[in-house]
Parts: C-alpha cells; structure tokens; sequence
C-alpha cells in the first residue's frame, strides 16, 4: 500500500471506523424526542422486537431500525422543512432495500408520546 492511500481502520463488520464514531457521536447527543422513542423501543420493549438506533443502511444512517420487522423509525425536526428532496431520496432507498419508513415530528413525540408508541405498535403488528 502506497503512502498516498488513505488508511481506514474497520471493525468487526467491514466498516470504517468513521462512520462508527459518527454513529456515536448521534448517539450522545440525541435530542429529547429521540431519548423518549429510544426509551419506548430499547430492550425489545416494544412487542419483543431489536432496535438500533443511529444505524447504517447504505450510505444513511437511520434514526431507528427494527431489521427483523424491517421498520425504519425517522425523526423530523423543523430543519427537514429544508431537505425535502434529501429526505425523498433517503426514503426511496430505504424502501428499495425492503424497508417500511415512520417518520414522526419532534414535536408530536414530546406531546403525544402514547400516540407515537401505538403508531409504533400498529406498524409491528402488521
């Protein structure tokens, strides 16, 4: 390998360790409404299903992801107003991977929760 090549450490998965510490990085500095969904789907509470949160798929990383389920759990904030287009694109290839997409605004997490977590529920059921 010359000099002139990058060097990128993977882990265990074949991935670079950069999007790891990204990853992380989300992870500590989540916001209020991803704390309480995190604190609904965390430890197969929620109908016995595995979440991850701030998951790779692809070149996004998704705010919560049940891969058994194949559910794909996305916060929005007042910022997405400004990326719709993003926001289509990710979704398209989300789905193109078999994947279901939820998205919830912040502001309906933090004010009605239970609401959030039977739309949740319902989306497992089915």
């Amino acid at each position: 390998m010359s000099n002139d090549q990058p060097r990128t450490r993977k882990n265990r998965n074949t991935e670079p360790v950069y999007a790891l510490d990204f990853r992380r990085g989300l992870r500590a500095a989540s916001t209020k409404a991803e704390q309480l969904i995190w604190a609904m789907v965390r430890n197969r509470r929620m109908h016995g299903a595995k979440f991850r949160r701030q998951h790779s798929v692809g070149r996004f990383i998704v705010d919560f992801v049940c891969l058994e389920s194949k559910i794909v759990i996305e916060l929005d904030g007042g910022y997405h107003d400004f990326i719709v287009d993003e926001d289509k694109e990710r979704e398209s290839f989300l789905k193109e991977q078999g994947l279901r997409v939820i998205r919830f605004w912040n502001e309906d997490v933090l004010k009605d929760a239970d609401a959030v977590a039977r739309a949740i529920g319902n989306a497992l059921k089915e």
